[in-house]
C-alpha cells in the first residue's frame, strides 16, 4: 500500500471520488434509456465503470457486482495478451465476450474506450451488457448439452470494434449475422458505445479541471483507501480457520452432484480463500473461469465485511484466492461455461457459510443462490423469430436480526423483474399467476424469506424453452438450528391438463398453444431455533398468508411444543 493519500486534500479527494462515481452512474443510465432489449432495459442485466489509465477499477455503478468485480480482470487480460496500453488510440472501442480471454460468459459482451487529454491517457471507461442472444445451440445462447464453449455462440477475441472513432462496420455486421435477434443486439452494442462516449466526456472534464497529474494521484489514493478499510475490518476479526461445503445439484448433463469446498485462513489484515477439494470442471456449460469464481468470492467478502467500504480494485489487495487448475471455479479451455451462474452463486454461498463461523452475526441463512434464466423462443405468424428471456429470483435466508426478504433479487446478480405487462405487450404470452409461495422460506426463530412462482401460457402456435435452473435437489441451507428453504421445480402443463415436471437445466423442450409454464422458486433458510420464533410474527405470517396454519402447527407449534415439556 503507497502513502498516495498524504499531501491530497480529502475533501477534493472525496469530491473526486463521487464524481468518478457518478460518471459510472451516467453511463448506467444512458444504456438504460438507450437500449433495446427486455434483458438490458428492464432487467437491467448490465454493468458500467471507470478505470485509471493502468487498468485498475476506480469507480462502479451500482449494478451488477459479478460483472464488476471481474471487468477490471478482462481489462487486465486484454492489456497483457492481446492489445498492450501503448496501442489504445484516442477513439478506441475495444470489444470482447470470451471467457478465456478474461470475460463472463459469451452473453455478456464487454467493451473499453481509453480516455485522452492533450495526448496524454488518463483513464479508461467500460461497460458489460448481457445480450439476449450470441447465437449457439440454444435461444438465449444457455445450451443445456454444450460440452464445449464452441457450442455456446460467437465468440469475440479482443479486437477493435471502433478505430480511432470510426466503426469498424465488417466486424459489427458479422456479430449481428450470428445472432437470433440482430436488431436488439445491433441497439444494445450502440448503447454500449454511446455510453462510453458520456463516460469518457465526464472523466476527460475532471483531467481538465483538476489536471491530469492531481486526477492520477487521486485514483491512486482511492485504491489505496479501499485496501486500507478493507484490511482494517479485517483485522478487527478473530484470526481464525474455518471451511464449508456446499453441493450443487448437477450440470445439467448427469445427475452428480457438484462439490464446493471452500477454507477460510484469517491471519491479520489478510484473508485468503482456498478451494482445494472442489469437483473436477465437469461436462455439462456450468463451469466457472477465475475471473467468474474471483467475483463472487469478492461480493461475499465485501457483502460480509459492510458496504461503507468503496468498492475498487483496491478491495482485492488483501485477499487471495486459490483455485486448482482444471476444476469446476477454474475451469481449463475449451470447458462450456454459458451457465455458470449456476455455480457462482455458490460459490458465495459456500464463502457466507464458511463466514458464518467467523462472524456468526453478521451472516444470513442461504439464499436462493440462482439466477433462474429462462428462454423462449417462438415465430411470428409473419415469420419473424423472437426469443422471451426472463430471469427471476427467490428468497433470502433469515439472519440475526430478521426474517429474510422474499422474492428480492440478491445483490450478486442484482436484476429487477421484467414486468408481465410489458412482457405480455411485446411477447406471445399470457400470465396466469405471479405472487410469493407460502411455506417455502425454511423456518427458524427468523424465517427465510419466501420463494416465487411465475406461471404463464403460451399463445403463438409453438415455441421451444430453455432453462438454466438449479435447487431442485439441494435447498438453501438454514444456520443455527434454522430449516432449509424449499427445493424449486418447473412443470408444463399442457393443454390437454397433463403435467410434465422438467429438470433444472433443459434446451429445446417443445411447447404448444395453450401450454402453461409453471416456475416456483427457492426460499430462503431460517435462521435460529423454530422454537423461539416470537409468537406475535407466528400471528403476523397466518394473517399474511405467508405461512399456513398446517406448517405453522407442524413445524412451529411442535417445536414450541418440545421447548416446554424440556
Amino acid at each position: 500500500m503507497s502513502d498516495t493519500f498524504k499531501g491530497i486534500d480529502p475533501v477534493r479527494l472525496e469530491v473526486i471520488r463521487n464524481a468518478l462515481v457518478a460518471a459510472a452512474e451516467e453511463m448506467s443510465i444512458t444504456i438504460w434509456r438507450t437500449s433495446r432489449s427486455t434483458v438490458v432495459r428492464e432487467i437491467l442485466d448490465f454493468s458500467t465503470a471507470v478505470f485509471d489509465a493502468q487498468g485498475s477499477n476506480i469507480a462502479q455503478s451500482a449494478r451488477i457486482p459479478v460483472h464488476l468485480n471481474s471487468m477490471s480482470d478482462c481489462l487486465r487480460t486484454i492489456l497483457d495478451r492481446f492489445i498492450p496500453l501503448d496501442q489504445w488510440n484516442d477513439g478506441d472501442v475495444i470489444v470482447t465476450n470470451d471467457p478465456y480471454s478474461g470475460g463472463q460468459h459469451l452473453p455478456d459482451i464487454q467493451t473499453f474506450r481509453p480516455v485522452f487529454v492533450d495526448g496524454e491517457r488518463v483513464g479508461i471507461v467500460g461497460t458489460l451488457c448481457h445480450h439476449v442472444d450470441v447465437g449457439g445451440g440454444a435461444a438465449g445462447s444457455y445450451y443445456a448439452n454444450a460440452t464445449e464453449v464452441f457450442q455456446e455462440g460467437i465468440r469475440i477475441p479482443p479486437l477493435r470494434l471502433v478505430d480511432r472513432g470510426v466503426l469498424n462496420t465488417g466486424v459489427f455486421e458479422m456479430l449481428l449475422h450470428n445472432v437470433r435477434q440482430p436488431d436488439e443486439t445491433r441497439g444494445d452494442l450502440n448503447a454500449q458505445i454511446a455510453a462510453l462516449g458520456i463516460g469518457e466526456r465526464a472523466v476527460a472534464r475532471m483531467a481538465r479541471k483538476y489536471g491530469s497529474a492531481s486526477l492520477a494521484a487521486a485514483m491512486s489514493a482511492i485504491l489505496d483507501g479501499s485496501e486500507r478499510m478493507v484490511r482494517a475490518a479485517l483485522k478487527a476479526l478473530p484470526d481464525s480457520e474455518s471451511s464449508f461445503v456446499e453441493l450443487v445439484d448437477d450440470d445439467g448433463q448427469s445427475e452428480e452432484p457438484i462439490r464446493l469446498v471452500v477454507k477460510i485462513i484469517k491471519r491479520g489484515e489478510t484473508i485468503t480463500l482456498d478451494f482445494e477439494g472442489s469437483s473436477p470442471q465437469v461436462k455439462g456449460p456450468v463451469n466457472n473461469t477465475p475471473a467468474m469464481t474471483c467475483s463472487a468470492v469478492y461480493y461475499a467478502l465485501l457483502a460480509a465485511l459492510g458496504g461503507e467500504i468503496p468498492a475498487n480494485s483496491g478491495c482485492y489487495r488483501a485477499v487471495t484466492v486459490n483455485l486448482p487448475e482444471g476444476s469446476v471455479v477454474n475451469a481449463v479451455f475449451p470447458a462450456p461455461v454459458a451457465g455458470r451462474m449456476v455455480v457462482n452463486h455458490r460459490i458465495a454461498t459456500a464463502v457466507f457459510g464458511a463466514l458464518a463461523q467467523i462472524m456468526p452475526e453478521r451472516i444470513p441463512a442461504a439464499y436462493y443462490a440462482i439466477s433462474y434464466v429462462y428462454a423462449l423462443q417462438t415465430t411470428n405468424p409473419n415469420g419473424k423469430r423472437q426469443v422471451y428471456f426472463d430471469i427471476e429470483v427467490g428468497g433470502w435466508g433469515g439472519h440475526a436480526r430478521g426474517d429474510g426478504a422474499s422474492a428480492l433479487s440478491c445483490g450478486l446478480h442484482n436484476n429487477t423483474n421484467a414486468p408481465i405487462e410489458m412482457v405480455e405487450a411485446k411477447y406471445p404470452v399470457t400470465f396466469t399467476r405471479y405472487g410469493l409461495i407460502p411455506d417455502s422460506g425454511g423456518a427458524g426463530e427468523f424465517r427465510g424469506g419466501l420463494g416465487l412462482v411465475r406461471e404463464w401460457r403460451l399463445d403463438a402456435a409453438e415455441g421451444s424453452l430453455s432453462t438454466n435452473f438449479e435447487r431442485f435437489r439441494h435447498a438453501p441451507y438454514g444456520i443455527g438450528g434454522g430449516e432449509p428453504g424449499s427445493l424449486s421445480r418447473t412443470t408444463v402443463t399442457r393443454a390437454d391438463g397433463s403435467k410434465i415436471p422438467l429438470q433444472s437445466k433443459v434446451s429445446g423442450v417443445p411447447l404448444k398453444a395453450g401450454d402453461t409454464v409453471t416456475i416456483e422458486t427457492s426460499g430462503g433458510g431460517g435462521f435460529g431455533d423454530p422454537a423461539r420464533r416470537d409468537p406475535k410474527r407466528l400471528a403476523k405470517d397466518l394473517a399474511d398468508g405467508l405461512v399456513t396454519p398446517h406448517a405453522a402447527s407442524r413445524v412451529y407449534c411442535a417445536e414450541q411444543d418440545k421447548e416446554e415439556a424440556a
